[in-house]
């Protein structure tokens, strides 16, 4: 019979000093805890073990402050859709930096194709296309018709897995199939928005016991903010603009409007898809960099300059 706890965690713990994040505690952690109460089956953590690894994201309710998904996995995989509802290129890129970032396998799933036409069945394979060539591995499955289940399987045996995307992708209908007894909440796609409605409110980790492995189910991810990254590192986690980053004319080359630029050149030739370039980007723009912030408010404080003259100087 499985035993479920409460925990709480005592005092403030500082588990690791390079992360600064909005919750001190993660889905994966491995911790040290006593029991405070066996009548209402309560524990307090006293110890939480150095990490192997985890995935951040900026904090969805403040985006000056990180938010841990998950610890020590052995992979990550998003589970996305082509429509109903649909998972932007862009939105996959932001995944594939955060798993590059911190050094974890990442997994593309393409549920729901049994709803393609055929059209979409063949962008899907022109997707498919753009990541296997830089080295991620990708699947076609339809969790609501079985096909690829067992394919899926194999991916989880002997694993911690993080499983994520937006909601309405198929994520909990998916553990359902692995794991009937849970039984998770499903919902269907709203079809004013075209969006996925919430079924999982928190990360939560299922043991899949004939596979000898974990799952963490993530809530579905709206939007997925990339942390720890300068404008400059950011080209270095795209798998085929690190390999030829040595040959543009500057060090710090953006890859934007700078002479003799090789990602430049890579995208003209088509080495580097048009797709995953114009995500570089989107993404580079989102980027704030933390030395300039800081200059701003030691300025703002001095002298009381405003934000409007501080970009003139920065810019102009």
């Amino acid at each position: 019979m499985v035993v479920f706890w409460n925990a709480r965690i005592k005092g403030k713990l500082k588990i690791d000093k390079e992360i600064t994040s909005s919750n001190p505690i993660a889905v994966g952690d491995v911790v040290d805890a006593s029991i405070e109460s066996d009548f209402e089956n309560t524990l307090i953590i006293h110890q939480i073990h150095k990490r192997k690894n985890y995935l951040v994201r900026s904090s969805p309710h403040n985006k000056n402050q990180k938010n841990i998904v998950a610890s020590n996995l052995d992979q990550s995989i998003l589970i996305a859709t082509l429509k109903d509802p649909k998972t932007s290129l862009g939105f996959i890129d932001r995944f594939l930096v955060s798993c590059e970032v911190y050094h974890l396998k990442a997994i593309l799933v393409f549920n729901k194709k049994d709803i393609l036409v055929e059209d979409e069945i063949a962008y899907f394979h022109y997707i498919e296309n753009i990541y296997t060539q830089i080295g991620y591995d990708v699947y076609f499955i339809s969790a609501e018709k079985n096909e690829g289940i067992e394919q899926f399987e194999e991916l989880l045996k002997n694993k911690v897995s993080l499983l994520t995307g937006h909601s309405g992708v198929g994520k909990s209908t998916l553990i359902n199939k692995i794991i009937p007894d849970k039984n998770l909440v499903t919902q269907s796609v709203s079809e004013w928005s075209g969006k996925g409605m919430h079924t999982t409110t928190s990360a939560e980790m299922f043991d899949v016991v004939n596979l000898n492995g974990q799952i963490i189910d993530t809530p579905g991810i709206k939007e997925l903010g990339i942390v720890d990254v300068s404008r400059v590192e950011l080209s270095g986690y795209f798998p085929e603009m690190k390999s030829i980053l040595t040959h543009c004319k500057f060090n710090n080359c953006l890859h934007i409007n700078e002479p003799s630029c090789a990602i430049k050149e890579a995208v003209q030739k088509g080495i580097v898809s048009e797709e995953r370039y114009v995500s570089y980007i989107k993404i580079l723009e989102t980027i704030q960099e933390k030395w300039k912030v800081k200059i701003y408010f030691i300025l703002y404080r001095l002298v009381g300059i405003t934000f409007i003259d501080y970009l003139i100087i920065i810019f102009v």
